[in-house]
């Protein structure tokens, strides 16, 4: 079987290398290579039919790329390398052979973490050749080290970012509100952790308020979902208290809340947080950032909320301890009130006596200076019908009557004159 005869190429034009070849003619049993019919002429048959080094290149990227497909590669990676433009440059090799490989940008989202010289990985991509250079390539699309290798790289390379900007501390942690009365809930609406939540809100009969942001909590778009909505519960400001979090699950499906973006607007949030991953052997970075680290939704709900029969029995106590309170301070007062009146009284009775003995002591001292002292050594004092002292004797006059008091009493007496007429 022969087949037709294609046109040459027109000058000034680049041959295809299989543009004058004929169709491809299944081998027969046995053959390793497949038989090709040639009409004349192919491109590259002699130095008048070279084909540029640009064709050559672009034919093997194309032969290359259409026998692989994309397909797991073991190695140990070497010579990683990670340009000023983004990409990753690294070998890919084991005991006998290496192949150059890299990772575009735009592909790295899916990667946790650079990896390091000597880590076993296995790379998930294509084979291809880089025409411009002629070499051959591993374009790597997914990457996955032998047990958690790059993905405990990228908590630690996380970690240090958040530490280094102090959202790390432990005196950022802002306490929780007591009684909350609208609690922001960002999760998946159709997971389980919602359904715990609502759950335990009602068994505790909490006069709460649950508001639903919904969000993607595992695959590629659940960081920019989480983050989405966290944005939007700072935009509405009505949330006394936010919960983020999801049920349990595989590590790979609680790596979102492992993303520094998620971490950032964890930390962003104007309420108080909670942050209910469900898987109680690990701690996601978003638990680091959070207010409060619950080990489940359950345990977040309840830690948000307090059952009716909680603050009964907590009303309960503070009922006793405010009557023991007030017996206590009655009894204090009252002994207080006792002591008082003993230091009082005894303060009154020292008082009294230093007056007294001051009393007496100016009484003494009066007694001295009365003439009534001075009238019972013997003294007299004479008066006239006014009462007034009769204190020389220019105040007498002949025949005037005055009285003489004395020690015992008065004596009525008269002034008899002299023989002279004047007084005696």
């Amino acid at each position: 079987m022969t087949g037709r005869r294609q046109p040459r190429p027109s000058s000034g034009a680049e041959p295809d290398l299989f543009a004058l070849a004929d169709p491809v003619i299944e081998p027969p049993r046995g053959a390793s290579e497949p038989i090709v019919s040639i009409a004349g002429e192919y491109p590259g048959e002699s130095a008048r039919s070279a084909v540029a080094v640009s064709v050559l290149t672009q034919t093997a990227r194309d032969v290359i790329e259409g026998a692989f497909i994309p397909l797991w590669v073991r190695g140990e990676i070497s010579d990683f390398k990670s340009h000023r433009n983004g990409h990753w440059y690294f070998c890919l090799r084991d005991s006998t052979a290496q192949i150059r490989c890299v990772v575009w940008k735009r592909d790295q989202r899916g990667i946790p973490a650079p990896p390091d010289d000597g880590m076993q990985v296995a790379a998930y991509g294509r084979l291809t050749v880089y025409a411009a250079r002629g070499e051959m390539q591993y374009t790597v699309t997914r990457l996955e080290a032998e047990g958690d290798g790059l993905r405990r790289k990228a908590l630690e390379i996380t970690r240090a970012r958040l530490e280094a900007d102090g959202l790390l501390a432990p005196e950022r942690k802002r306490p929780l509100p007591r009684f909350p009365r609208v609690i922001a809930v960002v999760t998946s609406p159709d997971g389980a952790a919602l359904h715990d939540i609502i759950s335990v809100v009602r068994r505790r009969g909490a006069d709460v308020r649950l508001v639903v942001v919904p969000a993607a909590v595992q695959g590629q778009t659940a960081p920019e979902e989480l983050c989405f909505a966290m944005d939007q519960v700072n935009r509405w400001g009505g949330a006394d208290l936010v919960i983020v979090g999801r049920g349990g699950g595989a590590r790979e499906d609680l790596w979102a809340f492992n993303d520094e973006r998620v971490a950032r607007a964890v930390a962003a949030c104007h309420a108080p947080t909670i942050s209910a991953v469900g898987h109680e052997i690990d701690i996601s970075i978003c638990d680091l950032v959070a207010d409060l680290r619950a080990a489940t939704p359950t345990a977040a709900a309840e830690a948000a909320t307090a059952s009716r029969a909680e603050l009964a029995a907590e009303l309960r106590k503070l009922s006793l301890r405010m009557h023991g309170a007030v017996r206590a301070g009655v009894r204090e007062r009252a002994d207080a009130l006792r002591h008082l009146g003993r230091d009082l009284a005894g303060a009154a009775g020292a008082h009294v006596a230093g007056r007294r003995g001051a009393l007496q002591g100016v009484a003494t001292r009066l007694h001295a200076l009365s003439p009534v002292a001075t009238l019972a050594r013997g003294y007299a004092v004479a008066r006239d019908a006014d009462g007034a002292t009769l204190s020389s004797v220019a105040a007498f006059r002949p025949n005037m009557a005055f009285d003489l008091v004395v020690r015992d009493g008065v004596v009525p007496a008269i002034v008899q004159p002299s023989p002279n007429g004047d007084v005696a």
